[in-house]
């Protein structure tokens, strides 16, 4: 995990990230009048380093860094402890082994790297052919999805795996038993014994040349691809996925695990992103996790976002944008 300890240091930290940013921009153009509406418009990662750099010596844009990063590593604790809470229920159950070592993760800093160099630093470590599964973990706001993003573009025929799927279909299949049974759903339907009939109602594999995973049990015979954005979005479903997924975290890291695992053994390259807790029963010698030698920057990165959004709102192209900035920082601070 991170170290909070960092964060009293961050004043010194998010000016200097500034003068980096400056210096890295010079060899192509001149920072100061590259500040336009089109950089603010993209909201990625070049927005958050331009607003860094035009804010870097405001006490108020440090201050609210500073805020970011306190609320980041609380929440990842939250998280953290949560999950943990679930995988220790699955070990209890007999759903996950109880003796697993701690698997070991590449450390990846990404202080001052593009999500570009990120991306293709770990693609440099993976085998050049063939398919296998590819962990990534590490603090929020270190770039895990935009990670996956640009490995998922760089390397061709590569898939992501989410959970978010499994828990859905699980929570579908609980409340379609309630619907059946005339009850209404409540957790003491959830029992080991329930949980481990639905989990063998889902089933991963290739349905028609795609990966897919098949729902069959209670009436129901679909294919999640088919029912993503209708059934598996309905009210009835949505409302109770975290009473689910708070039950099933082993369930869905066991199914996780077989489905990364055959895609892999057919030449997928599969690229999941998450939470070491529950990743690390998912098997691979392919682990990476992101960490950022400097923490405080993550604080100015989640506050240069929220001003750029705020930015954006009302700038227009010939704006000047740099005082755009200025007066969404205000807005952001006093909200």
């Amino acid at each position: 995990g991170a170290s909070g300890s960092r964060s009293s240091s961050s004043v010194g930290a998010v000016r200097r990230m500034g003068s980096s940013c400056s210096r890295g921009s010079r060899a192509g153009q001149p920072m100061a009048a590259a500040f336009d509406y089109g950089i603010l418009k993209a909201q990625d990662d070049k927005t958050s380093g331009a607003i860094i750099e035009c804010l870097k010596d405001d006490a108020k844009f440090v201050e609210l860094a500073k805020q970011e990063l306190e609320q980041i590593v609380q929440r990842d604790k939250e998280d953290a402890d949560k999950l943990q809470l679930g995988v220790d229920e699955a070990i209890k159950k007999g759903v996950l082994p109880g003796d697993l070592t701690p698997p070991k993760y590449d450390q990846v800093d990404v202080l001052g790297k593009s999500a570009d160099q990120v991306a293709q630093a770990i693609i440099d470590k993976l085998p050049k052919d063939g398919g296998c599964v590819v962990i990534l973990v590490g603090l929020s706001g270190t770039g895990k999805g935009t990670t996956v993003d640009k490995m998922k573009e760089k390397i061709a025929g590569s898939t992501t795996w989410s959970n978010g799927n499994c828990f859905r279909s699980l929570t579908l299949l609980a409340v379609t038993h309630c619907e059946q049974a005339g009850i209404e759903f409540s957790p003491d339907v959830l029992t080991a014994e329930n949980l481990a009939k639905w989990a063998a109602m889902l089933e991963f594999g290739k349905f028609d040349d795609k990966w897919d995973i098949r729902i069959n049990g209670l009436g129901i015979d679909e294919r999640v691809s088919n029912i993503a954005n209708t059934l598996l979005k309905e009210p009835k479903v949505a409302k109770n996925i975290p009473t689910v997924a708070k039950e099933t975290q082993g369930e869905v890291v066991k199914f996780a695990g077989d489905a990364c695992k055959q895609m892999g053994a057919a030449g997928v390259v599969v690229l999941v992103e998450g939470r070491e807790q529950t990743l690390n029963f998912i098997p691979s010698p392919y682990r990476f996790c992101l960490t950022m030698s400097d923490t405080s920057v993550i604080g100015a990165r989640r506050a240069a976002q929220r001003i750029g959004a705020e930015a954006l709102k009302n700038a227009k192209e010939s704006d000047d944008i740099p005082g755009v900035v200025r007066a969404a920082l205000a807005t952001v601070v006093g909200s």
